[in-house]
This record gives structure tokens, C-alpha cells and sequence, in this order.
């Protein structure tokens, strides 16, 4: 199988000349490798030895989120699956990552792609790293804490596809005390002892 040895004379490249930070975060003042500078550094070398690498996204999930400053977040992980393919022979050897990402636009997803691309790689051929930087390309965003609305939204949504006690009951204290002394914590109980008779019913069936 010459997957391995395209992987391994890849490495030893790179274990020369590393992939140095050039990008800079202004905000959090650190400096970070941006998916093209790891674009940049793997393809010659990738070609050099006969190696392609084909990504497969094969999750995805992705969440609705509010800033500090009243504007939306789109929060996006991925789990991707990256077929290391010799040519030679077309063996190969598969890759597994996540990625996660954030953005106020459509990017979030492809920037939840080239995470998880990045990081396959920096793992796969082991490429020197001084330190792994905190970044989704750069950019840092600040959540709000969930409002009382957003947590009965939540419940109610688990509350409807729960398919036993034990699940419900666990659901429902976690939102309790965050809950504490709200009118949605009242909402949150009238949802729990309907699901609680349905969940009920459907036993004595």
C-alpha cells in the first residue's frame, strides 16, 4: 500500500520547512496559519509524491445564535471524512475531524470545512506548530447568554422528541434553575406535564 509512504515523504517535507503563522488577529493580538498558507505549503508536496486528499463533509449541524450587540451568529460544525489516495496504487487512508466555525453571513460553513481540512492536516503529516491557534479564519465573536425565551424554546423543542420519562425528566431539571422564578419557567412545567401524560398514554398502549 503506498498511501503510507506518500504520507510519510509528505511529512518529512514538511517537517523541513513547517507552515509559518502569517496571518495576524488584531482583536485577540495572536498570529494564525489561514487554510490558503496550508493550501500553499501541501500542494507541491502532495503532487511531488503522488498523494490527493478528497474531502467528504458527512455531518452537519448548525445553531442560531445572538451577539452582545443584537445581531445574529450562525454556528456551524461539521464532521469531515478526508480520503488520503495514493496514485500510484490507490490505496488509501481515511481521516476523520470536526470544524467548527462562526460567522453573521454564509460563510460559516465553509469556514467549519477549512477547519476541519486544516487540522486533518496539521495531524496527518504531523506539521511543526509552535503553538494551535484559537481561530475560526481570524475572527472572534461574543455570544450573548441564552434569554429565558431561547431556553423554553429549547426545552420545548427536546420536550417534543424525547421518547421516554427518564429522557424528560432529565431535561427538565436542567432548565429549572435558569428558569427560577420566571414566567417561562411556568410555560416550561404545563409543557413538561403534557409531554409527561403522552409519554403516559403511549406505555398503557
Amino acid at each position: 500500500m503506498k498511501v503510507y509512504s506518500a504520507i510519510s515523504n509528505v511529512a518529512r517535507d514538511l517537517a523541513a520547512t513547517g507552515i509559518k503563522k502569517e496571518g495576524n488577529n488584531t482583536q485577540q493580538g495572536f498570529k494564525f496559519r489561514g487554510i490558503d498558507q496550508v493550501y500553499t505549503a501541501l500542494a507541491p508536496v502532495l503532487a511531488k509524491y503522488g498523494l490527493v486528499i478528497l474531502p467528504r463533509i458527512v455531518e452537519r449541524m448548525v445553531t442560531e445564535r445572538a451577539t452582545r450587540q443584537g445581531g445574529v451568529l450562525f454556528y456551524v460544525t461539521v464532521k469531515a471524512e478526508f480520503d488520503f489516495v495514493a496514485t500510484e496504487d490507490g490505496s488509501k487512508h481515511t481521516v476523520t475531524t470536526y470544524g467548527e466555525a462562526m460567522d453573521s453571513g454564509d460563510k460559516a460553513t465553509n469556514k467549519a470545512m477549512s477547519i476541519a481540512y486544516k487540522y486533518a492536516a496539521f495531524q496527518a503529516f504531523c506539521i511543526p506548530t509552535e503553538e494551535t491557534a484559537i481561530d475560526a479564519d481570524a475572527e472572534v465573536h461574543e455570544v450573548a447568554a441564552p434569554t429565558p425565551d431561547d431556553i423554553l424554546k429549547s426545552f420545548t423543542e427536546q420536550a417534543m422528541t424525547v421518547q421516554s420519562l427518564h429522557e424528560l425528566q432529565m431535561e427538565f431539571r436542567k432548565i429549572w434553575t435558569p428558569l427560577n422564578g420566571t414566567a417561562q419557567q411556568t410555560e416550561a412545567k404545563n409543557i413538561y406535564d403534557i409531554r409527561k401524560s403522552e409519554l403516559e398514554a403511549a406505555l398503557c398502549q
